[in-house]
Order: structure tokens, then sequence, then C-alpha cells
């Protein structure tokens, strides 16, 4: 296939003229800008761009209110929960952020075999998890075939009542014949970050290996989509350039995909630059973000792609995870582990087999529980996925904000199994308060008696209910 232009996805020089010439907005064009955002009909670039020159205190609340509106409006209170599962370190790419760079030899490499994978897969379904996101290193191991045979093991493991029903893929881009290949193993999502837009910084990076071919990433998607998988997965590693330009250009990559394809991103990933082991800018990164950065970062992205999932990882700390779920944060994943066999082989130097440190170090259960004491209504759905709500078919729903209607109950279903089946009694006790709670946002009587005759049939014994 054919790649296309560079400059067709993401215009760098119309990016940085938008930056030049902004200006900060008065109170009265701030109006106008988040009440058009409030709308849930998005934000164009130089719009954007102005919002990025908010700092005032009392702008910045009416910035952050706006946000929490809109993610409110779209998710309620659902929180999504996911786990990472690393398959590889292997990597022949050299980014100078990553502990997995071929140039670490003091890192002990390791690519999971299926059998081990089960074996991860087996301690995660034990301790409540329904979604998996498998990582890939950049490695010839890491071929499609690979892929699929740990994709498939670990839909082939069951433990107990439990076992895990979407699988998404951190991975190296493929060629659209092994994208075709993939897709019948029944993926989820498929995650590609461009980790920076500014072609400079991004050579300079990325000095070596497959990754080091700018375009070939950046087009990933004008190969995964006509392949079939239409939920993808975009991200930026802030820290490497400049906040602004890089989250412009991330909005532009998703409004290609939009014009494109019709399918905005399924997902938008978030992750700040951490230490990681004998790599040079973990410790000192280029462009560093900071906390108040960071919260501009999320409310600006959450008001310019409403219907976008943002994923939060445990890079951040508790304390920032709870304020950034405010602002528009809908997934997190918890409990994460970095390496190979990280879950199970619990006596080992995590740090020193890791791909970055970590900020939350808290189960999935504490998680849960912190969760549920804030408001949010954990979920493990996956029934869109599943009944074949992706693609232009979610983006149809999740644009106007009807897949609340959907998701709620399926979340109430699918934390009552957590309940049930994982959680521990002080996580239960304050998890059955949250759920008599949200049964009553239900709109519609007759789906609230459906939902509630659901979670009887939960409780009887049934498992794996959904809408």
């Amino acid at each position: 296939m054919n790649q296309p232009a560079v400059e067709s996805i993401v215009d760098g020089a119309a990016v940085s003229r938008s930056l030049e010439a902004a200006r900060p907005p008065d109170d009265a064009r701030l109006q106008d800008l988040l009440d058009k955002a409030r709308a849930c009909a998005g934000l164009e670039r130089d719009e954007v761009a102005e919002l990025m020159l908010v700092e005032q205190p009392a702008q910045t609340e009416a910035l952050f209110a706006a946000a929490a509106e809109v993610k409110q409006r779209i998710y309620g209170n659902r929180v999504v929960l996911f786990a990472p599962l690393y398959v590889s370190n292997e990597c022949v790419g050299n980014c100078l952020y990553c502990a997995f760079r071929v140039s670490n030899r003091e890192l002990r490499r390791k690519t999971l075999t299926p059998d081990e994978i089960s074996q991860e897969v087996r301690w995660l379904i034990d301790h409540g998890y329904k979604r998996l996101l498998l990582v890939f290193g950049d490695h010839p191991k890491n071929s499609v075939e690979h892929m699929i045979e740990a994709v498939e093991a670990v839909y082939a493991t069951h433990e107990g009542p439990g076992e895990i029903r979407r699988v998404n893929v951190n991975a190296a881009p493929l060629s659209y014949e092994d994208f075709c290949r993939l897709k019948p193993a029944g993926i989820g999502t498929f995650q590609v970050f461009q980790e920076t837009y500014h072609r400079p910084t991004y050579e300079r990076a990325h000095g070596m290996g497959p990754k080091a071919d700018y375009q070939w990433r950046l087009t990933v998607w004008d190969r995964c989509i006509p392949a079939g998988i239409d939920d993808t997965g975009l991200g930026v590693l802030y820290g490497l350039y400049d906040w602004r330009w890089d989250t412009l250009a991330l909005l532009e990559h998703a409004a290609y995909l939009d014009r494109t394809y019709g399918v905005g991103p399924h997902t938008i990933s978030v992750p700040r630059i951490e230490p990681a082991f004998m790599a040079p800018w973990g410790k000192t990164p280029p462009a560093p973000v900071s906390d108040d950065q960071f919260r501009r970062i999320i409310a600006i992205i959450r008001l310019a792609v409403p219907y976008t999932g943002m994923i939060l990882s445990t890079r951040e700390t508790p304390e920032m995870r709870r304020e950034c779920l405010r602002l528009g944060i809908s997934q997190i994943s918890a409990g994460s582990r970095t390496s190979p066999g990280g879950y199970s082989e619990i006596d080992k130097d995590e740090f020193e087999e890791a791909q970055f440190q970590v900020g939350d170090h808290r189960s999935l259960d504490e998680i849960m529980r912190d969760l549920c004491h804030l408001g949010y209504l954990p979920s493990f759905c996956t029934a869109c996925y599943r009944s074949g709500r992706t693609g232009q078919d979610f983006m149809e729903l999740a644009k106007p904000g009807t897949i609340h209607h959907f998701c709620l109950p399926n979340a109430l279903l699918t934390f009552k199994e957590y309940l049930l089946d994982y959680a521990s009694p002080e996580t239960r006790a304050v998890g059955e308060l949250v759920i008599q709670h949200h049964l009553e946002l239900i709109e519609g009587e007759n789906l609230r008696r459906q939902t509630e005759a659901k979670l009887r049939e939960l409780e009887a014994g049934e498992r794996d209910l959904y809408y």
C-alpha cells in the first residue's frame, strides 16, 4: 500500500503557525470557546491553541470545570480498568527514554512463551482482571505470528469463574498484510504511540531500528484501519518536545483519521517520561511537563475530542490519577507490572527488567475501593467490542453521548461480578453502595428493571451478562 504524505496527516508548519498566532483569550472569548466545547462538538486547531495559553487561576478553573462537565456527560462516573501484560522486553530500537533500548546491556531480556503468558494470565484472572493490554518490544521475535499466539494464549486461559474478555495490543507498526493476519485473532484496540510528532526530536530520540522510520510509524493507521482493525489508540510521550506543539499535532492526527476513515481514535494515552533503568532521558527529559501543565493537557484533549477514551497509566501517582479522573481520564491501568513475567514472578527485581518506573503501586482491589470512595463506578465492560460496536459503529454512539445507555448498565454488571468473585470484604461493602446509587441513574424504568434482574442473575451464579 502507498503511504500518504506526512503533511497530509500532520502539517507541522500549520501547527507552528497556530501556536505563533494564538493569543490568550479574554474572559468573553474563553466563555465562547468553553460553550462550544460543552456542546461536545470538539474544537479546531486554532481554538485549542488559544486554550493552551490560559494560565490565570480563574480561567484555569473555568477550563477544568468545562472539561469535567464534558467528561461527565459522555462517560458519567464510569472508570474502565485494565492491566498491561508485557510479553517481551527484547528490542532492536535504541529509544533514549526506554529501558528496553538495545544498548542497555544490563537489562535481563525475556520473551514469554505461550505457556508463560498463560501463567501470567492465570494470576491476573485470579485477581479479577477482565481486560488486558499485551505489550511487545520491537524485535524479530515479536512477529505477527508470535502476537497471534499470545492473543490466542490469553483467550484460551481460564481460571475458576474468570477469563479475559478483551485483549488490546501495543506493538510496533505492522504491514497491511500482517494486520490482515492479526485481525481474526480477535484483538480490541491496536495502540501505536507516535511518542513525539516533532520530526527532528523524533529522529534524535529514535536513532536506530525500525522505529527510526518516522513516516512508517505515522502512517500505521493507513494500513491498520483498511485491514479491518478500526479501534485505534494514539498517544504522545510527554517530555520529549514542547507539550503544546505535540498536543496540537496529536489532535491533527485524530482529525485526519476522522476525516479520512470516519473513525477517530478509540483511545488517546498521555504518558509522561518516567525514570527507566539505563535510559538517559528517563531522568532528564528534554522538555519536562509540570503537574500543572499535565492537568491542562488532559482537560484540553477532553474538550477537543470528547468522544475519545483517555488512558492514564500507573506512571502517575495516586494523587495525580485522582485529579485527572475528574478532568477527562476514562480508563486507567491498575496494579501494573512493566516487565515480562512481572505478575507471577513476584520476588524478582522489577526495576531491572521493567520498561519504566511506576508511580502508583496499589493493587487492583485497593484502586477499586478508592474509586468507590471517590464516587466512581469501576468497570470491566467489553460489551461493545464483543457485540461488534467498534470503529464507526462505536463513534456513531460515542459522539452524541448516547453510548452511556449501554455503558452504565454494563459497568454495573461487570463491577458486580468483581464484587462477587474477587473483592475484599471492605471493597465489597462500599461497592454495593456504589451499585445501588448508580442503578438510580439509569435512564428509563424498563432498562433499570432489566439491569436489576441481571444483577440478581449474577448473584444466583450466572456470569458474563451484558447488553
